[in-house]
């Protein structure tokens, strides 16, 4: 269960969070940074539900008056052509 990745795109498993909360007895903001948790390409907009339950039952903070995780997703979209870089034409 401790092997369950939470983050898929930073790779951040349960054991990860468990690990370096414990280390460095960290408050979730603190472990978020720490760990990458939540800053993946995605910018947790699929992770962060499951994120802040976790950091908030292993941090034991209120996650009313915590300071709040935010969620950045990207400045603009793109697409796949334009990442390529191959054009219409061809």
């Amino acid at each position: 269960m401790r092997d369950l990745i939470i983050c898929r795109c930073e790779e951040v498993s349960l054991k990860d969070l468990e690990e370096t909360a414990k280390k460095y007895n960290c408050s979730a903001r603190e472990l978020k940074l720490r760990t990458r948790a939540g800053m993946g390409f995605c910018g947790g907009r699929t992770c962060r539900p499951a994120v802040d339950k976790v950091l908030t039952h292993m941090t034991k903070e209120d996650p009313t008056n915590a300071i709040p995780l935010k969620v950045q997703p990207p400045v603009r979209p793109l697409s796949l052509t334009d990442l390529g870089g191959a054009s219409n034409d061809d």
